[in-house]
């Protein structure tokens, strides 16, 4: 755990340089919107085995919520009281439903005699989660003890980190289309990759686990209930908090099975997936040119990965096996994730192939605007920092 500790703290300095000297917004500035469909899409499909594979673990519980959860989308058009319950709240009431079942169904003691990755998958109260929880637990910096730094697993996190940056990116693409706003400016992706390293940092100070990233199934959400408010993302953070501190209740709602997340990520992660092909619309839909970015780009960014997953062994070893351990963490890691695949493979191409020549088929009139600060009058709006924070931020930290 302090080895976690120690690799999140170094490799948040990654995603804190990058965003900050505003080295990630000068990458961006390659991108056009024939660089963001295969990225954007692959972030959505690139997760395929938490969806179907996953519920396919505890089918009595996963159908039935994929099943209730479309024809939600069918009931919200029978009588225009329920449209605005059932578009809001829709997923809350089917997990709900779901959830109630698969407790009576643990009780009744349906899977006393069933295997290891059933009851993982099925149980309410697998690893007696709640009761084993404590009521409260304040975490506190270096509560492990005092970090440790081990380069074998620094480099692997500092391509985690890359990684970490090039999916958060499609996938601030994706909410920024989904809530009606302006593509990010380069500025904005920027400073959003300078605080995700922030997060990861204090992810390493306090002892996560894991670190930080940008959550795809929060967008397809955005997508599902038509709400962009950001402040129902200050409530949720004010929930996290709690639930961090107050561990029965974080236990309790960690207990819902992982079929019926499995479901649910069948819907999110679809909207996604589809949310990153209606940015071909502000390209050239007949150009072979774009075909041929876009189609290279999609299937590459699927099939290296899965190779790169299905040639792992399980001590973590990936295929790249040079002699420099640091080196084969990093191409291993980055090849693994398929929107950095999209992304290398996608803006290579798209920058390489007769770019100024296809300028207009690329999207560029429409994309060049929102490169600039000042490129659209809109982006104040919609990218301004919360609570008067531009106030006393540093105008380059903006």
């Amino acid at each position: 755990m302090r080895t976690i500790q120690g690799s999140l703290i170094v490799s948040s300095f990654v995603n804190i340089i990058l965003g900050y000297s505003k080295g990630w917004g000068t990458l961006t500035r390659f991108f056009s919107p024939i660089t963001i469909v295969p990225v954007v899409c692959v972030v959505g499909l690139g997760l395929f085995m938490r969806g179907f594979p996953l519920l396919a673990n505890c089918v009595e519980l996963g159908l039935p919520m994929l099943i209730v959860l479309v024809i939600c989308q069918y009931l919200k058009h029978f009588h225009s009281s329920v449209h605005p319950v059932l578009e809001m709240f829709g997923l809350l009431i089917c997990v709900g439903i779901i959830w109630a079942f698969a407790a009576i169904l643990t009780v009744a003691g349906a899977y006393n005699n069933v295997g290891y990755q059933t009851k993982q998958s099925c149980r309410t109260d697998r690893s007696y989660l709640v009761s084993s929880s404590p009521w409260v637990r304040v975490p506190y910096p270096f509560q492990w003890g005092a970090p440790k730094f081990r380069a074998s697993h620094v480099f692997g996190m500092i391509g985690a980190a890359l990684v970490s940056s090039a999916e958060s990116t499609g996938t601030f693409f994706a909410a920024a289309r989904l809530a009606g706003a302006t593509s990010p400016p380069a500025h904005v992706l920027s400073r959003s990759i300078g605080l995700q390293g922030v997060g990861l940092l204090l992810n390493g100070i306090f002892g996560a686990a894991v670190g930080t990233t940008a959550s795809v199934e929060n967008v397809g959400l955005l997508g599902l209930t038509h709400i962009g408010s950001r402040r129902v993302v200050q409530v949720s953070t004010a929930f996290m908090f709690f639930f961090s501190i107050f561990g029965k209740f974080g236990a309790l709602f960690a207990s819902i099975p992982l079929a019926i997340f499995a479901a649910a990520y069948c819907v999110l992660y679809g909207i996604v997936a589809a949310i990153g092909i209606s940015f071909i619309q502000f390209s050239n839909n007949n150009s072979m040119r774009n075909h041929y970015v876009l189609g290279l780009a999609l299937f590459l960014g699927i099939s290296i990965p899965q190779y790169f997953v299905s040639n792992t062994t399980g001590d973590g070893h990936g295929p790249v096996r040079a002699d420099g351990g640091w080196f084969n963490d990093i191409l291993n890691t980055v090849f693994s994730s398929p929107p950095t695949v999209a992304m290398i493979v996608g803006t290579l191409l798209d920058n390489l192939l007769e770019a100024k020549k296809n300028a207009n088929d690329r999207g560029i009139p429409w994309w060049k605007p929102f490169q600039n600060r000042k490129g659209d009058s809109r982006s104040d709006e919609y990218y301004s920092m919360p609570i008067r924070m531009n106030e006393w931020m540093p105008t380059r930290y903006l």
